[in-house]
């Protein structure tokens, strides 16, 4: 999965650009999915007074409101985006005005200032209402996603990598460098996403169908301490394919 964040201010043009995005990306065949953040601290679906809000004040953990042309489904807290992004299979997943991930930005923006107020290591590009002045910005492209949408989405396409994980670096540095520096050499065409071997090795660990993303050190452990089990066991033989399953 691939994982793009438009960042703006408000009328920054930020919802254009995704929807811009995704009409396209869907037009060349791609599954897209998309998250909207909402800053407005008072937003809730789920009202005092609804019957979903009773459910949730009775205990229930996860409440789903079921309709006619939608289904709900209602978290109690603000969940984190690697959370809500283990619920998408998609092969893009647009963000839009979240900023608490490790993937590449488009800065969404009226003029220099709110670009550089955003302009970071996970920066592809800029567009929004500046596009309509210039065509770059300190060797960023400045890109009119409405009249340059096939240029941004192509863009989109060669840069962006599968979601690069975000380890702090010393839990992991096992491919020269940090998470953020790795994402940003990709964005560079200075590393490749198969530089990080997070995904090689031996072991791989999933709960309910979501594999889970572990550094050398864990794996090394698990990987130990599993194998110091099994070998005691009649049948086993050195370099076998050990699989275990907990649960149904």
């Amino acid at each position: 999965m691939k994982v793009l964040s438009v960042a703006g201010i408000t009328k920054s043009g930020k919802t254009t650009i995704v929807e811009s995005i995704i009409r396209e990306l869907a037009g060349r065949g791609y599954s897209v999915g998309s998250v909207k953040e909402i800053h407005y601290e008072e937003f809730q679906i789920d009202r005092e007074g609804t019957n979903t809000a009773r459910h949730r004040n009775a205990g229930a953990e996860l409440v789903t409101a079921r309709g006619l042309h939608e289904t709900d489904v209602l978290y109690p807290s603000m969940l984190p985006v690697d959370k809500i992004l283990s619920f998408y299979s998609q092969d893009y997943v647009i963000l839009e005005g979240v900023t608490d991930i490790n993937a590449p930005m488009i800065i969404s923006a009226h003029n220099t200032q709110e670009i550089e107020e955003r302009l970071d290591y996970r920066t592809l590009a800029v567009s929004g209402v500046i596009a309509n002045e210039m065509q770059s910005y300190k060797g960023f492209p400045v890109i009119n996603c409405m009249t340059d949408t096939q240029k941004l989405v192509d863009l989109i396409v060669e840069k962006v990598p599968e979601l690069v994980p975000d380890f702090e670096a010393d839990c992991c540095s096992a491919c020269g460098t940090d998470c953020h520096t790795l994402l940003q050499k990709i964005l560079a065409g200075e590393m490749k996403r198969g530089d990080c071997i997070l995904e090689d090795g031996d072991i791989r660990l999933s709960i309910n169908g979501i594999e889970i993303k572990m550094v050398p050190f864990v794996k090394n452990i698990l990987k130990n301490t599993l194998t110091g089990v099994v070998k005691e066991l009649k049948g086993y033989e050195e370099g076998a394919k050990i699989t275990i399953t907990i649960g149904e």
